[in-house]
């Protein structure tokens, strides 16, 4: 693997001629701890990838593949979910508050600008989806 590539091994579950679907074990860093039984906190989650289907791949239904996209394109989702809202919140709280409006009204201010810049990336996502491209390998 490329160190500029993140990838998960998965299962093609199906197959069109536009989008393959695969279904990768997504878990957290303590699932492979030895004594996950004991504490509890291990967690894992199935999630379903929507490949682009390659017309000369010859994969079939129930094929363990690894699904790959650019480290660069994880980092511009980390941005854009977790760092712009962030600033969006903080800008807000601070102006909102240096203008004398009440902590109260200043709070639900920033949370409904928040709330505003995710219902503005739901709008876009299709747009966003087609900069974020995985692939199998």
């Amino acid at each position: 693997m490329a160190k500029n590539e993140i990838s998960h091994k998965g299962v093609i579950r199906s197959i069109t001629p536009e989008l393959t679907t695969v279904e990768i074990l997504s878990t957290s860093a303590c699932a492979e701890c030895h004594a996950k039984g004991m504490c509890g906190m291990s967690e894992s989650k199935v999630k379903e990838i929507s490949v682009p289907t390659d017309p000369y791949s010859e994969h079939e239904i129930g094929d363990e593949v690894e699904v790959v996209l650019r480290k660069s394109m994880g980092l511009k989702a980390v941005w854009i979910s977790y760092v712009i809202p962030l600033f969006i919140l903080m800008i807000l709280i601070l102006s909102l508050s240096s203008v004398t409006v009440h902590e109260v009204y200043a709070g639900l201010g920033a949370i409904a600008g928040v709330a505003l810049y995710y219902l503005l990336i739901y709008a876009f996502r299709d747009r966003l989806a087609k900069d974020f491209l995985f692939y199998i390998k």
